[in-house]
């Protein structure tokens, strides 16, 4: 009997730790279904047009004056965080991409001074993550009432954040830049 018992013992526990894992896979797998592919897909999408249609070349064109003065810099870091523009601005990152990489040619062009590479960096981006913040919460199975009222307090904090991280940095990079004689 001691033999069997141990043997019926080891089975349950067994099955019981692989029906855990099996239902933890199918609980997975369903999430991935109903949450992010549908995200991936519309990420994809906003990718495309912001591509296809160059409205990021011609934002960054726009803003690329603005970004040579910490005025200009909070005032960049407003307009990317103002909560209707930024989860259309964050996916891909792909405006912010292409906002620094035209002031990154035209900090190496001197035209922008090299002490304001940093803020600037924190003036495209204060909608980092606000694209993926209805995703999160529902991969967290946050309740409806958190939802509405989690994604725009989220979306509006960004804009005291933003302009705050771009004042940070424009104090952190005092001496960062001072050329060698």
């Amino acid at each position: 009997m001691g033999f069997s018992s141990t043997v019926t013992k080891v089975g349950r526990s067994v099955g019981g730790v692989v029906g855990i894992l099996y239902q933890a896979g199918r609980d997975t797998v369903d999430t991935v279904i109903r949450n992010v592919i549908p995200f991936m897909a519309f990420i994809s999408f906003i990718i495309g047009l912001i591509l296809t249609t160059g409205i990021g070349d011609w934002i960054a064109k726009g803003i690329k004056g603005s970004a040579s003065s910490l005025p200009g810099l909070l005032l960049i870091s407003v307009v990317c965080a103002i909560p209707l523009l930024s989860p259309l601005l964050g996916p891909g990152a792909v405006i912010a991409q292409i906002v620094g990489t035209l002031l990154g040619v035209e900090i190496g062009k001197g035209n922008i001074p090299a002490q304001y590479s940093l803020p600037a960096l924190f003036a495209i981006n204060p909608q980092v993550g606000c694209d993926f913040i209805p995703v999160g919460l529902a991969l967290g199975e946050a309740e409806p009432a958190t939802v509405e009222i989690g994604v725009p307090a989220v979306l509006f904090s960004r804009m005291v954040t933003g302009p705050l991280a771009v004042v940070i940095a424009y104090v952190a990079s005092f001496g960062l830049y001072t050329s060698a004689k």
